[in-house]
């Protein structure tokens, strides 16, 4: 094999690649990408065996095919610190060597037959949505989704198609965050049945692949696996196995404690109430009366904090706690100059709606 690289093409290829190929394994295989080169075009594959990438690269001048199996971190590493635009890799006989202007690397590889299948993507997609809306999308609900939890089901974010939006939802158990995605096309009745769980792995992992305000991700149902492809970037997952929660009746819908806040105003107030909490006073207070809202929050051995908004309000008057954390991250995502946050009981959720598309609802702490 030998191809002439543009350098930073590859390097954003690596980049991508490097953020599913695992450090460390029992398979030293999987610390490998596999890169093919062809007449037509050079891909690069890379692999954990639960997630995959097939990344066809541009501006590339095939000299002579092949395919060679090289460590990632490795190659990412040269590419990366090299200063020329273009790269010479030539590859036989398990060694890759990449030369520069002024530069000649030799990185032992591994045989390419031993590599792990990545998929590719074939025939009509299910679901077809813009890349700027489903990176929205996934920015509104990824940080709600459970790190670690013995039910699997709410490691993932649910896809759920209903008409032609996407709601995307993810929950860890005592925050949910819901947004909904208008559809570039009419979706498949496979995909409309389907309601698959997508890992927190791969969301994260789509929302950094580039693209247009035109470009469209299509979106592929295969068995227990989903597929995405956008642009030149086809990304394979395994599908989150179990039943995610019935959402829709954890979300309140008779509230009538309601206040219109300003957003960039009220992430403010969550971040400078939460200054002096500590460890053991990780809760804020929210206490509503007429006209105002005050955000407070203290530790006995720091002090406390108290930050005041003016807003419409001429219900009764109610305190609640909430984790700081969790308020600021609801806030922060919202796309709209306000939202408006809703009220129940001092030991019911809290619910915050902005615009038609994005809701979150957040259990309360105890603060005494």
């Amino acid at each position: 094999m030998k191809v002439q690289f543009n350098r930073e093409g590859l390097s954003q290829a690596l980049a991508l690649l490097t953020t599913i190929v695992p450090d460390r394994t029992p398979k030293p295989i999987l610390r490998c990408v596999k890169i093919d080169a062809a007449k037509d075009g050079v891909r690069i594959y890379g692999t954990d065996m639960e997630v995959g990438i097939n990344y066809l690269l541009p501006a590339v001048e095939v000299k002579e095919p092949g395919q060679v199996v090289v460590p990632a971190a490795r190659l990412a590493a040269v590419v990366r610190e090299s200063t020329d635009e273009t790269l010479m890799l030539k590859a036989a006989e398990g060694l890759c060597e990449v030369r520069g202007a002024d530069s000649h690397f030799s990185i032992y590889g591994q045989e390419p037959s031993q590599y792990p299948p990545v998929p590719i993507f074939k025939g009509e997609p299910d679901i077809e949505v813009s890349i700027d809306s489903l990176r929205v999308g996934i920015s509104q609900c990824l940080f709600a989704t459970a790190k670690e939890s013995t039910r699997y089901a709410i490691n993932g974010v649910l896809w759920e198609i209903k008409g032609k939006k996407l709601t995307l939802v993810a929950t860890d158990g005592r925050r949910l965050a819901r947004s909904r995605v208008n559809l570039a096309s009419n979706p498949s009745e496979k995909a409309i049945a389907a309601k698959p769980i997508v890992p927190g792995k791969t969301m994260a992992l789509l929302e950094k692949l580039t693209g247009g305000e035109k470009d469209k991700v299509a979106v592929k149902l295969v068995d227990n696996q989903i597929m995405f492809a956008c642009g030149n970037v086809v990304v394979c997952s395994n599908l989150v196995e179990g039943n995610f929660p019935k959402y829709e009746d954890i979300i309140p819908a008779d509230y009538q404690k309601k206040i219109t806040l300003q957003t960039d105003v009220a992430l403010s107030a969550v971040r400078r109430a939460a200054l002096l909490t500590s460890e053991e006073s990780r809760g804020i207070k929210l206490a509503v009366s007429k006209d105002k809202l005050v955000f407070s929050g203290k530790a006995p051995e720091t002090g406390d904090a108290e930050v005041e908004v003016v807003v419409e309000y001429k219900g009764e008057p109610i305190e609640i706690g909430f984790n700081p954390q969790f308020l600021a991250e609801a806030i922060r995502v919202i796309r709209e100059p306000q939202f408006e946050l809703e009220l129940g009981q001092s030991d019911t959720p809290g619910l915050i709606k902005a615009g038609a598309n994005f809701l979150h609802v957040l259990m309360p702490i105890n603060l005494s």
